[in-house]
């Protein structure tokens, strides 16, 4: 299996062409392993051969209930995970706006204008964008300091929750979804299925 060498023992060719290059080349046991560590592709490979035992088919033939389910599984999560979309919109949007609108003069003139109505400094204290940002932090600084301690306190509370036991969102998204999927597939392992819903994707 490994041949010999004065400073160590490398492996052969032979040992090298035993090797599982992929999911569907592993034993139960290897398997099982990235299972644990919570592998989606492990999870798909595991509820495959969960079908060929039940349904009495080929690795082969297993896809076409496989793709069946997970096309079940997302089926509504375009709405669902609609809170995480616009966390994220709202996030990129709100990171590019805040430069121009503290240290852009013409942008913060116009936010100004149209939405703050303040005093406009002297041009004197105008003139570079550190200036810029001194003026406009009178009235960025409230609702960007009060913004971030919101999310202080949300991300806060999410830990408590954790803490407590209780399930925030994300995790009651997912155990819905693992419920609906075991419902419509009763006749495979509640667990397998269930563990694949939780670790599938939100979208193809």
């Amino acid at each position: 299996m490994f041949s010999d060498s004065p400073s160590a023992r490398t492996p052969t060719i032979e040992l090298s062409q035993q090797m599982a290059r992929e999911y569907h080349q592993m034993s139960n046991d290897a398997l099982l392993m990235y299972v644990a560590q919570g592998d989606h592709d492990a999870h798909r490979e595991r509820l495959l051969r969960e079908i060929m035992v039940v349904d009495n088919v080929t690795w082969k033939d297993a896809h076409k209930r496989l793709n069946e389910m997970e096309a079940a599984s997302k089926r509504g999560m375009f709405i669902a995970t609609v809170p995480f979309k616009t966390g994220i919109a709202l996030g990129v949007v709100g990171s590019i706006a805040a430069v121009p609108l503290v240290f852009q003069l013409d942008t913060a003139l116009w936010f100004n204008e149209y939405f703050v109505t303040a005093d406009v400094a002297e041009p004197e204290d105008l003139e570079t964008w550190l200036e810029v940002g001194a003026w406009t932090w009178n009235w960025m600084e409230p609702p960007i300091g009060q913004l971030s301690f919101l999310l202080l306190c949300l991300q806060f509370a999410r830990n408590q929750m954790l803490n407590y036991g209780a399930k925030p969102y994300t995790a009651r998204l997912k155990q819905y979804r693992a419920g609906r999927l075991c419902g419509l597939y009763p006749q495979y392992s509640r667990s397998i299925v269930s563990e694949f819903a939780m670790s599938c994707k939100w979208h193809d």
